[in-house]
């Protein structure tokens, strides 16, 4: 691919799109913000950002078109594609957050986390935490390294049907998937764009993939 071309990032209401896009231009990556599908038009890659409530940004993406050409992207396989926070749950095919479903490339479904009683952690799980790479040569890096810490801020979490989906994870009171890939998709259910120097190595690590 052409290492000229831009990077995409999906805006669609409910992003951190200023955030990412000043994360792409600091590793020295051209990035634009794609609000309809032919803004995608000859990007190298994809992000697909979120935070907020599953059901209204599968409206929004369903409503400007981005959902069915994010699909078709997704089936091509050509483009890489990654999900960040709620970009990573609306991959999956179902959350417990609204009656709709979601993109569907992730044969996922997203729950709620739910705290024991007794316990004193309290949702969202909010702030740094450690997300253990299952396996090597992942957005993640390599399993030798020290786990990388990321910045998390969700109520809601992925459950992959096929584990062998799964290439980190971390804890909230139990184990969760942290990051899955498959393909050209990828997701990550923390903030890299708030994760300094840990984000930017899986920033550079996701342009690597666009090349």
């Amino acid at each position: 691919m052409d290492a000229n071309r831009s990077i995409a990032v999906v805006d669609y209401g409910v992003g951190n799109i200023g955030s990412i896009c000043n994360m792409l231009k600091h590793i020295g990556v051209k990035s634009l913000v794609a609000t309809v599908p032919a803004d995608l038009d000859g990007v190298r890659g994809i992000v697909l950002p979120g935070v907020g409530h599953f059901m209204k940004a599968m409206e929004r993406l369903t409503e400007s078109g981005m959902a069915a050409a994010l699909r078709e992207t997704a089936s091509r396989g050509d483009i890489p594609i990654l999900g960040i926070c709620l970009g990573m749950q609306l991959m999956c095919h179902s959350s417990e957050e609204g009656g709709v479903g979601g993109l569907g490339v992730i044969d996922a479904e997203v729950k709620r986390f739910i705290i024991p009683e007794g316990s004193t952690l309290k949702v969202p799980h909010m702030g740094w935490s450690e997300v253990n790479i299952k396996r090597e040569g992942t957005i993640l890096g390599d399993t030798g390294q020290r786990d990388p810490r990321f910045y998390f801020v969700h109520s809601y979490f992925v459950e992959c049907r096929d584990d062998r989906l799964i290439i980190g994870t971390s804890e909230f009171g139990s184990m969760f998937t942290s990051a899955f890939s498959k393909g050209n998709l990828i997701g990550v259910q923390f903030h890299p764009e708030k994760s300094h120097r840990y984000g930017v190595e899986l920033f550079k690590r996701f342009d690597g993939l666009t090349r």
